[in-house]
């Protein structure tokens, strides 16, 4: 077997572990996610050629400890922290009752997709509007009745949409650094791409929105207990860095928690205690998928792809789908959709400038199906974060993910039909 090919089986030992024998069972609780990495980590350590066993370790932990990986999981612990204190408080319920009083019942769908969509375009980040969001869509789904995958897949939808487009995402930033386009081109170019497939999930949402029925009787809203969610949207729209944000919103919820008797100092103490235990599977995934991509870059695992998927390109076409494949490709490997483009970036302009791709729609390309790859995956950062803060397994979301499966059949359609037309 090629080198660089056997670097890629770790995939396939984890789509066997994970995916395979959940289905067999019935049930995706029957596998934790964290032991399919595992297991899957320690095949990957011992197939690993050319280097002692201890420095395969060391690869692998240093692949674990990169400064992304670590930031993530500061934001992990904080996010688990504030989202426990806020839920002890009392500020899911009174947002969820203050929801229900100012929206009509057709309209919730509708208005959480557009909060995701309008939250993540502002502070360019996924995660800070899952953080956000999901617990107020897992309290509606519990008021009204729906199914909760489906609320919170609305929240987690349209946060791709503003990881996909905002001026401020790392990805946006990322995929135009390496086409070489300006951020106001490609927001131009991705928007032509991406907006109908958003118009056309909001209207899906104000029709599935009819069948939602709010409570007759509605509890008193305490609006104070509201404020921690607001003062955290508000911060994150203001461009303050999402762990200013969580720590701004920890502090607010114990204050008005402790003034308002919901718990005193060592309640506030445990809440957050809980909260971090509950992301503990995320961060153990988290540090497990980033060692776990070091052997595999380092086996020549992405190279072989690449240049399998290379050699098949004739014309624009296929050129710009051979981009969309290869970032999400990487995505998979990677569960980082900023790490994805920045390692395909430099191979997507070589195609591009060689088969006459604009740089814009280059752009475009690499962070739409990176998103789209991104929300496939349920080990990525969104949908496990997501999954931590509604008490769900991050596959029961996947199915309901309308906005980023439409997203990406435009996205398609844009490569067929040579869409947008550009001078």
């Amino acid at each position: 077997m090629p080198k660089g090919l056997l670097s890629l089986s770790p995939i396939l030992v984890f789509l066997t572990i994970y995916v395979v024998a959940s289905i067999f069972a019935g049930d995706f609780y029957k596998v934790p996610i964290s032991v399919a990495f595992l297991l899957t980590s320690i095949y990957a350590i011992a197939v690993t050629r050319g280097i002692p066993l201890r420095e395969r370790i060391t690869l692998f932990s240093r692949g674990a400890g990169l400064p992304d990986i670590l930031l993530m999981i500061w934001i992990f612990i904080l996010a688990g922290a504030f989202a426990a204190s806020a839920k002890a408080m009392g500020a899911i319920d009174a947002t969820v009752q203050l929801s229900l009083q100012l929206l009509p019942d057709n309209l919730l769908l509708a208005g959480l997709f557009l909060s995701a969509c309008f939250i993540s375009l502002s502070i360019g980040t996924s995660v800070g509007t899952v953080v956000a969001l999901v617990p107020i869509a897992a309290g509606i789904a519990g008021a009204t009745g729906a199914s909760v995958p489906f609320v919170v897949g609305v929240v987690v939808g349209g946060a791709f949409f503003g990881d996909n487009l905002s001026f401020i995402s790392d990805t946006t930033i990322m995929a135009t650094r390496t086409q070489g386009c300006r951020m106001s081109d490609k927001f131009r170019m991705n928007s032509l791409i991406v907006v109908p497939a958003a118009l056309v999930v909001l209207l899906l949402y104000i029709v599935l929105g009819t069948q939602l029925h709010s409570p007759q009787a509605l509890a008193t809203v305490d609006t104070f207990k509201v404020l921690p969610y607001v003062v955290v949207l508000i911060t994150a729209i203001a461009g303050l860095d999402v762990l200013v944000v969580l720590v701004v919103g920890l502090l607010l919820s114990a204050a008005i928690g402790i003034a308002y008797g919901s718990y005193d100092l060592y309640g506030w103490f445990g809440a957050m205690g809980e909260g971090i235990l509950e992301m503990g599977e995320l961060i153990i995934v988290t540090i497990l998928a980033g060692g776990l991509m070091a052997l595999i870059r380092h086996g020549g695992g992405i190279n072989y792809i690449i240049g399998f998927l290379t050699r098949r390109i004739f014309g624009p076409r296929a050129a710009e789908l051979t981009i969309g494949l290869l970032v999400m490709f990487t995505n998979f490997c990677t569960a980082n959709n900023t790490v994805a483009i920045l390692t395909m970036g430099p191979i997507a302009k070589e195609i591009a400038e060689r088969f006459g791709v604009d740089p814009r729609k280059s752009a475009s390309l690499l962070d739409t199906f990176s998103c789209l790859a991104q929300a496939l995956i349920p080990y990525g950062a969104q949908l496990l974060m997501a999954a931590s803060l509604a008490a769900l397994n991050p596959v029961e979301i996947i199915p309901y993910l309308y906005y980023p499966f439409t997203m990406g059949l435009c996205a398609i359609l844009a490569i067929m039909f040579r869409w947008p037309r550009l001078k």
